[in-house]
């Protein structure tokens, strides 16, 4: 009788153990399997391993997704998988266009005709593309906001928040420009349209993998804006108000997804680095943001980008380090999502030379690649931007032309990197290759 008792409690012994370690072995699992990218101790952490990445801006993926006017999605296969192919998994996207069609120098079609009034071909057009990055375990950033007047952002919500019609650069210069977009920080009305916006598109289901956008590993990040500023020192204090505030909704909205501002840094901060540390450290901020463009900001000259190329890596790095100590106090992985140098000679076309580019592109991504290699926050990469297969037609982007890395802004190929720019591409090659060693 005795050692009946006694077998019984050796067995119940026994269950209650392997109780303990199947529920133990189920945490790591679940914890190992978790299938969003993380932030851990200051890294970046994928299907529970670091990770370590090289990625590009691809700004126009939900339109090459649609099958509406721009829609390609023939073409928007073959780029994934071209991109894939070369170990590019992080693309930079924009949600979509804000405002009214037939805008010189604006992203059409648009996404946002009016406050509440979608296109829906374009949300058709994003559902698609995240389904096919998610078969090809590809992940995006997504901005929801933009400063500058491509895309309509803080131009689009001053209007419909009655501020009066917004100039644009192409008509006004610059200065005026940004100017007017200083009154965006201090407006609450348009931030509140902005919100609902927001909420309308974090809220969404994919109408083809029938996953709300929530739950969606094919999602990385949920980014604010595009290079969000203030454009004025005084507005400063309203902005870092409006970033916190966005910040905050968009993880209510979203609990499993990192959320980014989408900052240049300081040069987006009115030169405050002090600014750039406070927004970046919000708890509602998962990673730090940076761009980076040396003929943009000055460091480089249009008619002597080779020789202007040195200058441009002592600022780049500069620049880059004062951000990284910033993060190691902060504790979060730095991401340098936009950095550019135009073709030499300052040219556009398919084939033109790219020296000057290899050069900064080579030069940026050391600087990653040691930092990371050594410890430091410096975790990715995202080029901008890419042009893949497309063969533009005018200097001036104009409807019908194939969607390049460069907006309709821009002169079409300046910042592009192409399909058949080889050197530029073994240049990335490499880096993918030294980057993803430290994913395993």
């Amino acid at each position: 009788m005795i050692q009946k008792i006694i077998n019984i409690a050796i067995k119940s012994l026994v269950m209650l153990v392997m109780a303990v370690v199947i529920t133990a072995c189920g945490q790591t699992v679940n914890e190992s399997a978790n299938p969003f990218v993380t932030v851990e101790n200051g890294h970046f952490v994928k299907d529970g391993k670091p990770y370590y990445y090289v990625g590009t801006n691809f700004w126009y993926g939900a339109i090459l997704g649609s099958e509406g006017q721009g829609g390609d999605r023939e073409r928007l296969a073959k780029e994934l998988d071209l991109l894939k192919s070369q170990g590019i998994d992080n693309l930079r996207i924009l949600v979509g266009s804000d405002g009214e069609r037939g805008v010189k120098t604006k992203v059409e079609p648009t996404l946002q005709i009016a406050p509440g009034v979608y296109n829906d071909t374009i949300l058709a057009g994003l559902d698609y593309l995240l389904q096919e990055m998610g078969k090809r375990d590809m992940v995006a950033v997504l901005y929801l906001n933009n400063s500058w007047e491509w895309s309509g952002g803080y131009g689009f919500y001053l209007e419909q928040a009655g501020a009066g019609k917004q100039p644009r650069p192409d008509d006004v210069g610059y200065p005026a420009f940004m100017n007017a977009m200083a009154q965006y920080a201090t407006n609450e009305k348009a931030h509140e349209l902005f919100y609902d916006y927001v909420r309308f598109i974090i809220g969404r289901t994919n109408q083809y993998t029938g996953k709300a956008y929530k739950d969606d590993p094919a999602i990385m990040s949920w980014q604010i804006g595009n290079e969000p500023r203030a454009f004025s020192k005084e507005a400063l204090p309203a902005f870092e108000k409006w970033i916190a505030e966005a910040a905050k909704l968009i993880r209510e909205l979203d609990p499993n997804h990192l959320v980014s501002i989408g900052s240049e840094g300081a040069w987006g901060c009115e030169g405050d680095f002090d600014c750039w540390g406070r927004i970046t450290a919000d708890e509602n901020i998962g990673y730090a943001n940076i761009h980076l463009w040396p003929y943009n900001w000055g460091w480089a000259k249009a008619d002597s980008l080779i020789e202007n190329l040195p200058r441009a890596k002592t600022n780049t790095k500069e620049y880059i380090d004062r951000h990284l100590d910033i993060c190691a106090k902060i504790k979060k992985p730095l991401v340098m999502e936009e950095f550019g140098y135009p073709r030499d000679g300052f040219q556009f076309a398919l084939g033109t030379p790219t020296q000057g580019r290899d050069g900064f592109y080579e030069y940026v991504f050391s600087l990653v690649a040691d930092n990371a290699e050594s410890g430091g926050y410096f975790a990715g990469c995202n080029f901008w931007g890419w042009g893949g297969l497309a063969r533009p037609q005018h200097e001036q982007w104009q409807v019908g032309d194939d969607y390049t890395g460069d907006p309709a802004q821009e002169a079409q190929g300046l910042n592009s990197v192409f399909a058949n720019d080889s050197t530029t591409l073994q240049v990335i090659r490499s880096q993918v290759d030294r980057m993803s060693r430290l994913t395993k």
